[in-house]
């Protein structure tokens, strides 16, 4: 093979593993017709630190045309979030639902098979409805850096989406922070948009996909 060849091959090849590695995921339930997107997880879910209204559900609710719920609550664990999935998630009847937790499991030296398999079932029930699942990455560069290929493999496994890199920049900077770990409405706002272009596209396939709606 003459080099000029053998660098169209490669380069083919390359754009073919690129193609690949690039094309989107898909995840279940994308005809869901729920009605609300619910926001499911600990106090960087529920917006400590900030008024109601300026917390990462909040700010996603001015993003989206559906109705978002907040479902966080402060200092939850993964076995504390399955308690209460029924009342705080399933009773909204939901489309999409974003799961965001693991920080406090690790606080609290929750083993990480146990998380996992916490959010598993979570996963699983939230399925069973028809609704879409999101997993947030809660790493922030080292800060619970284990925990990101653990979701994403979750995510993978469970045909969930998987938001990487969401509190990139802003548990680390002091001007996007409220105290020590917690955003402040400029991070919290930041957080929402983040989530806000990764679950669009879904969003907008969900529109597509789903079957017209019968008219009385």
């Amino acid at each position: 093979m003459k080099i000029n060849e053998l660098l169209v091959a490669l380069l083919l090849a390359m754009g073919a593993f690129g193609l690949s590695g690039c094309a989107p995921q898909e995840i279940k339930n994308i005809n869901s017709r729920g009605k609300a997107i619910v926001c499911f997880g600990d106090s960087l879910t529920y917006g400590y630190g900030v008024e109601r209204g300026e917390d990462y559900p909040g700010a996603l609710a001015k993003m989206v045309s559906q109705p978002v719920v907040n479902a966080g609550v402060n200092s939850n664990t993964t076995p504390e979030g399955l308690l209460r999935l029924n009342a705080d998630v399933l009773a909204h009847d939901p489309k999409f639902v974003i799961i965001g937790f693991g920080c406090n499991d690790f606080l609290k030296q929750i083993p990480k098979e146990v998380t996992a398999e916490n959010i598993r079932t979570m996963i699983d029930r939230i399925q069973e409805k028809n609704a879409m699942v999101a997993l947030v990455d809660v790493s922030a560069g080292m800060l619970f850096s284990e925990y990101q290929p653990l979701l994403r493999g979750i995510a993978r496994e469970k045909g969930a989406l998987f938001i990487p890199n969401v509190f990139y920049n802003v548990t680390t900077n002091p001007s996007l922070k409220s105290d020590f770990v917690h955003p402040n409405k400029q991070g919290y706002a930041i957080i929402a948009k983040r989530i806000f272009q990764a679950i669009k596209p879904f969003l907008e396939k969900n529109k597509l996909s789903r079957p017209a709606e019968k008219r009385p």
